[in-house]
């Protein structure tokens, strides 16, 4: 951010990619649902929970603000929620790693999440317009529909019966609570409608299909 500081004669907008994660982990995440732009993550609630990624997320946006504000430059930052979709590389990342030892039964258990998911494709989209259209400004929330993860794992069991997802959820605490999105920003500003979980997850158990990995 502080090289694009020295060319702010060229340089009109940076698009930062934050998370949900930086919105979401609350004390009163579902009191105040839906939560919308104007919510940050309580650091403390992260460290109470060990929630080491939201913590860093939060504290890298605020960074982030921080600087545009001193430097005076133009940031927008998008904030998906869990990304879904299928696998675009020669081999899988974290995420997709995580959901394909679910799939095989390899995990040992499915996460305790209640949390959003997106589809890849409507993130790449999320960060064009916020690149693209003038009108585009603050933080842009990117998010489908707020799912536990033992929806997810109902809902491809039913689709795909062959494979021996897992049954048993984990214990973890503090990543569970029930909470909603507010998107109405994204789509005032354009934004069409996210692709549902049938559709996120379908890409990606056929992308693992196609790639040999199931």
């Amino acid at each position: 951010m502080s090289s694009c500081a020295k060319s702010k004669a060229t340089l009109k907008r940076i698009v930062l990619t934050s998370s949900c994660s930086s919105i979401r982990y609350r004390f009163d995440a579902t009191e105040a649902s839906p939560l919308n732009e104007s919510h940050w993550s309580d650091p403390e609630y992260c460290k109470r929970f060990n929630l080491w990624y939201g913590y860093a997320k939060t504290l890298g946006e605020r960074e982030a603000w921080r600087i545009a504000e001193e430097k005076g430059l133009d940031l927008v930052v998008v904030n998906p929620s869990f990304v879904v979709g299928p696998l675009l590389g020669p081999k899988p990342t974290s995420t997709l790693l995580m959901i394909l030892a679910i799939a095989k039964g390899l995990a040992g258990e499915y996460p305790n999440f209640t949390v959003g998911f997106v589809h890849i494709d409507d993130v790449v989209a999320a960060h064009v317009l916020a690149m693209e259209e003038p009108k585009a400004s603050g933080r842009i929330i990117c998010s489908s529909s707020v799912a536990h993860w033992s929806e997810i794992i109902e809902l491809m069991r039913n689709k795909y019966p062959n494979y021996p997802f897992e049954n048993k959820c984990s214990n973890k605490e503090g990543d569970n609570s029930p909470h909603s999105m507010d998107t109405r920003k994204i789509h005032e500003l354009g934004f069409g409608s996210f692709k549902s979980l049938p559709e996120m997850f379908d890409d990606c158990i056929i992308s693992f299909q196609k790639k040999g990995l199931l």
